[in-house]
C-alpha cells in the first residue's frame, strides 16, 4: 500500500520561505515519478513541480521557476519543495503524488496522492 505523507506547511510572510516534505513508503520508488500539485479555495488542482525519482530529472509551472526547488533523499525515501520569494498568490493546499515513470503535468495522470498540507501566505 503505497502512503504518501507531507509535512512542513504553515503560515508565512511574502517573500519568506517553507520546505515541504513528503515521506514515501509502501513500494520502491526508483520507476516513479513524483510530483507536487496544490490547489486554492475555489480553483482546481494545479501543477507545481515533478521529478523522476531515479535520474532527478524535474519540471516545473512557470509560475514558480526560479522559485521553487524539487529535489529527493533516496535514503530517506522523502521528496522536498524548498518555496522561496512566496507571495500571496501560492496561497493553497500543497499535494504530493506519485505515477510510474515520468513526469506528467495532469494531476488525472497521477494515482497515488497525500493528504495535503495546507500553506498559507499573507502579504
Amino acid at each position: 500500500q503505497v502512503q504518501l505523507v507531507e509535512s512542513g506547511g504553515g503560515l508565512v510572510q511574502a517573500g519568506g520561505s517553507l520546505r515541504l516534505s513528503c515521506a514515501a513508503s509502501g513500494r520502491t520508488f526508483s520507476n516513479y515519478a513524483m510530483g507536487w500539485f496544490r490547489q486554492a479555495p475555489g480553483k482546481e488542482r494545479e501543477f507545481v513541480a515533478a521529478m523522476t525519482w531515479s535520474i532527478g530529472s524535474t519540471d516545473y509551472a512557470d509560475s514558480v521557476k526560479g522559485r521553487f526547488t524539487i529535489s529527493r533523499d533516496n535514503g530517506k525515501k522523502t521528496v522536498y519543495l524548498q518555496m522561496n520569494s512566496l507571495k500571496p498568490d501560492d496561497t493553497a493546499v500543497y499535494y504530493c503524488s506519485a505515477r510510474p515513470y515520468i513526469v506528467r503535468r495532469a494531476a488525472s495522470e497521477y494515482a497515488y496522492w497525500g493528504q495535503g498540507t495546507q500553506v498559507t501566505v499573507s502579504s
